[in-house]
């Protein structure tokens, strides 16, 4: 389970071999914490440390917070092409480090090699391009106004600007840091604002190697800062900072309700993408050669550590026993591994908090009497292994079904009819994504439109492109990440009106 192949990037066998001492970008430099202070960042599959990571302070905040606002002015400036060259160039720099950038997300976050190499990274490098060509597009409107008391002889004239919102805050969580980071950065960088990018401090390293290949595409000096650190001090310091315009963020709901709550100071512009406890629906025409591994990549892609799992499986009562059969045996086949071995197809959850924390709700299903038909187990030389797990038995009201896990525990149950199923999926806090297997174009036009959900997938499950939109309904979040409607973000409207 814990070999470790000798990986491709020089970078990442230095860090196996001795930890680095990670930095900040502040202001074009690269930075320690104004009073030295680190935190360990470590291998999760092993528990070795691998790196030290800046704890930034109030100060270090700031400083990052001043060097946007002086750089924003000339950024939001800067031509539409010039700016989409330079996002141009990123990606391509993102593309030519592809399989540094690929180890180091399998070592510091320990998703699977495969994951990072062949959808997280390629997705990074599509932002940047499809938001490169967004902003050579930002326009406004003309409007034809009713205004008819103008002056005799002169005629009114309105249209609209679209302007940059000004200095932006992005934090992103640890379970997929590059591309969660890029869903901010490109379109933030593409309407003309500054940015401070607040990485997880579990997972920092990729985004610091993302920060020098943005500068190495000549971004100007202050168009970017990163400041490192723990989420309740540098975080919530970001989410209050009066200078901050906008506070893009993704993470938990709970922690999504105390950025909005700092937000209120200055009555920043807000944009959440929060948790979820997706509903996946097997229909009885659902082709389960298709369905049934569909369904088990839903949860256990990167250790349901993503906030679009499908972790509620819906299944109709003629094709249950074998769907959960299938089920269980997929999960009891995926093989467990480090991230960087590329036989892995699911590594360790992120911390061994984590892992307890996953371990406590499969300890809490079996008390409220459900039963565990595959998985269950923790694992590994420091338990962060959490075996994908499958739990039937369970009812609407456990912990198990309500709460979001995020991590590779499935809960499926049975369901006899239509409106049953749209009632089940739509009982839950959470509105972010949705699935559904069937192979009646019907069935998936009609339940599709009455779920509640930002996202719903038929036929599949977490298929995304730089054009389309993600976010959520209810307590997911709102505004939208990717697609055009990103844009919408980061960009101010104004309304000109003019006696001509």
């Amino acid at each position: 389970m814990h070999l470790i192949p000798e990986p491709k990037s020089a970078a990442v066998r230095s860090l196996l071999n001795e930890p680095s001492e990670a930095r900040m970008f502040i202001d074009g430099a690269w930075v320690a914490a104004s009073n030295g202070a680190t935190i360990s960042s470590a291998d999760p599959a092993t528990g070795k440390i691998i790196s030290m990571i800046p704890d930034a302070t109030a100060s270090d905040v700031d400083d990052a917070v001043a060097s946007a606002r002086v750089a924003q002015q000339g950024w939001a400036a800067t031509v539409p092409a010039e700016r989409a060259r330079i996002l141009w160039k990123i990606a391509d720099l993102i593309e030519a480090n592809i399989d540094e950038l690929s180890e180091l997300e399998a070592l510091d976050q320990g998703k699977p090699l495969y994951v990072a190499r062949w959808a997280e990274i390629p997705g990074a490098v599509a932002q940047f391009r499809f938001f490169a060509g967004q902003a050579m597009a930002i326009e406004g409107k003309t409007i034809s106004t009713s205004i008819n008391y103008q002056p005799a002889g002169k005629e009114v004239e309105a249209w609209t600007l679209r302007e940059p919102v000004g200095v932006v805050a992005a934090i992103v969580p640890w379970n997929s840091p590059i591309i969660l980071a890029t869903l901010k950065l490109a379109p933030a960088l593409a309407a003309g604002c500054a940015v401070v990018l607040k990485p997880a401090e579990l997972t920092s390293l990729s985004a610091i190697r993302l920060g020098e290949l943005i500068a190495e595409a000549g971004l100007p000096n202050g168009v970017l800062n990163i400041v490192t650190g723990r989420g309740q001090q540098a975080g919530a310091l970001l989410a209050a900072h009066p200078d901050v315009d906008k506070v893009a963020f993704t993470g938990s709901t709970a922690t999504g309700r105390a950025v909005l709550d700092a937000s209120k100071g200055n009555l920043k512009r807000v944009s959440l993408e929060l948790g979820g406890k997706s509903p996946v629906i097997l229909m009885p025409d659902a082709d389960l050669e298709h369905a049934i591994p569909g369904a088990a990549n839903a949860i256990f892609f990167n250790g349901g550590q993503v906030c679009v799992a499908g972790s509620r499986a819906y299944v109709h009562s003629s094709i249950y026993d074998r769907v959960a059969e299938g089920l269980a045996a997929y999960a009891n086949g995926m093989a467990l591994g480090h991230g960087l071995n590329a036989e892995t197809q699911m590594g360790p959850l992120v911390s061994v908090q984590h892992a307890e924390r996953v371990g406590s709700f499969i300890a809490s299903a079996k008390s409220e009497g459900a039963s565990i038909i595959a998985g269950g187990e923790r694992l590994g030389p420091v338990g962060t292994f959490v075996s994908p797990t499958v739990i039937a038995d369970v009812d609407a009201n456990m912990e198990i079904v309500r709460e979001e896990v995020f991590g590779p525990v499935l809960a499926i149950q049975k369901f006899d009819d239509v409106e049953e199923v749209i009632a089940s999926a739509n009982d839950s806090v959470y509105g972010l994504a949705a699935g559904i297997w069937t192979d009646s174009l019907s069935s998936a036009h009609r339940i599709s439109r009455r779920i509640k959900a930002g996202t719903v997938w038929i036929n599949s499950h977490s298929m995304y492109d730089a054009s389309l939109p993600i976010g959520g309904m209810k307590q997911s979040g709102y505004g939208r990440d990717s697609g055009i409607e990103a844009l919408d973000n980061y960009l101010e409207t104004k309304t000109v009106c003019a006696i001509v």
